[in-house]
């Protein structure tokens, strides 16, 4: 992904360095002498990242950090450092800065802070995205995203939630069909009438038949009274009806009979009713060889195959989440009163390296874990769950980096006398990520 950089540095040689090597990285650098004129660009252009020396003539780097968050406060900015300087740039990080770039810089560290600051960028971006251009659809929020995958899917939705068809929705678990479904209902003229949800499969078929049609009374022991189901409920309006790959071929029948005449019979009656129901079916089955093999009634299967929308799981659209992840952060962050709390980039790398079997369902209740155990103020991959520190150990890592870190964490240390806390504190991680860092790199007293 290419960013505009912004390179501040009163060295002629670092400037040029920096910028020959991020436009040969494919980016777009601008670079200036001093904090004035970085000022004046930035009045005038947007950038993705500010990369500046701390120590210049007249404004120095913490004075054109705080002014570049006073008049942009997402744009990202980190700092040039001799080693004499790390105290201050941690300093600098605690003001807000992404990341400090020790000189002489490595490739790969530089590689790394742009990589950083493109994803809290990207983060940014789809809080607005998921403002301006999505629509809100039930308990778990929006159907997020950006990618050309989930793209297509709302570009389907659009289509036909102004006809009355009747739409199959596939998907695996946790996908969100719901969520499309609700979007349908959302944008059809039917909008104004009930949205009724089931999940067909968690249903024996008797309970199924009461819940769906509704029951006459004494039509079974314990119905004292008649009762309406969730036809009715929806009448006018729309019905969604989840996992309906999972129901008997005696119930294929009576929903068949539904979307054929518009009938339905109350358990325990004989006078057919009409209703004027939309039908919105999901299921994770493959329904057309369900319906090949016997399995399905095909007679069913065409009349609910009238238009499907297959959404893609999450490991074919992994570029959707850290905006997925960062619009659960917000939500969890606000209702556990951590409104600092953010995701480190190690762990989004980790969030997006891992397969998700469980999809946007399982990712949230990953998030809202992290909410919740997450001592500092950022999310590292230590506080993802087991199976996802996996595949963070498993990433390979430049040993620059790792190197660069273990740095930090001794200068912070020596910065502090050896006091956990303090330093812990001064680098915005939990006193436990530290001692398991500590641990990690081998690091003495």
């Amino acid at each position: 992904m290419k960013a505009r950089i912004l390179i501040v540095d009163d060295e002629a040689a670092i400037r040029n360095g920096l910028s020959q090597f991020l436009e040969d990285e494919g980016h777009e650098p601008t670079a200036v002498g001093d904090g004035q004129a970085a000022l004046e660009r930035i009045r005038d252009e947007v950038y993705d990242l500010v990369i500046t020396d701390l120590k210049m003539p007249g404004m120095d780097g913490l004075s054109l950090l705080e002014k570049i968050h006073e008049t942009n406060p997402l744009c990202q900015v980190a700092v040039l450092t001799g080693h004499g300087t790390i105290a201050v740039a941690v300093e600098a990080m605690k003001k807000g800065a992404l990341e400090f770039i020790e000189k002489p810089f490595q490739l790969d560290r530089v590689r790394r802070v742009v990589r950083r600051a493109l994803e809290r960028q990207r983060l940014a971006e789809g809080q607005s995205l998921i403002k301006k251009e999505l629509r809100v659809a039930g308990r778990s929020g929006d159907i997020l995203g950006k990618s050309a995958a989930i793209r297509d899917v709302l570009a389907l939705v659009e289509k036909v939630a102004p006809t009355p068809s009747t739409v199959l929705i596939l998907g695996e678990t946790g996908t969100g069909k719901e969520l499309v479904a609700r979007n349908i209902h959302d944008l059809s003229p039917r909008k104004e009438r009930p949205f009724v949800a089931i999940n067909c499969g968690a249903l024996p078929d008797t309970l199924l038949e009461s819940e769906l049609f509704g029951h006459a009374r004494g039509a079974f022991t314990g119905a004292e009274t008649a009762r309406k189901g969730l036809f009715e409920a929806a009448d006018g309006g729309s019905l969604f009806l989840d996992e309906l790959g999972n129901v008997s071929e005696a119930m294929q029948v009576k929903l068949l009979r539904v979307l054929e005449k518009g009938e339905m019979y109350r358990v325990g009656e004989r006078k057919p009713m009409t209703v004027d129901v939309r039908i919105i079916a999901a299921t994770n089955r493959d329904l057309k060889e369900a319906a090949a093999k016997g399995e399905f009634r095909q007679d069913l299967f065409y009349r609910l195959n009238v238009i499907t929308i297959s959404v893609p799981p999450l490991r074919d659209r992994r570029g959707d989440i850290p905006i997925i992840a960062g619009a659960f952060l917000e939500r969890h962050r606000t209702e556990l009163g951590k409104g600092g709390l953010e995701f480190g980039p190690e762990a989004l790398e980790v969030l997006e390296g891992y397969d998700w079997p469980g999809n946007v369902r399982e990712l949230e209740n990953c998030v809202e874990r992290a909410v919740i155990l997450t001592d500092g103020q950022t999310i590292t991959p230590e506080d993802l769950p087991e199976d996802l520190q996996a595949v963070g150990d498993s990433r390979p890592r430049p040993g620059t980096l790792s190197e660069m870190e273990k740095a930090r964490v001794i200068e912070t240390l020596r910065t502090t006398s050896g006091h956990q806390g303090k330093a812990a504190e001064i680098l915005g991680i939990s006193a436990r990520t530290l001692r398991r860092m500590i641990i990690r790199y081998k690091i003495e007293k």
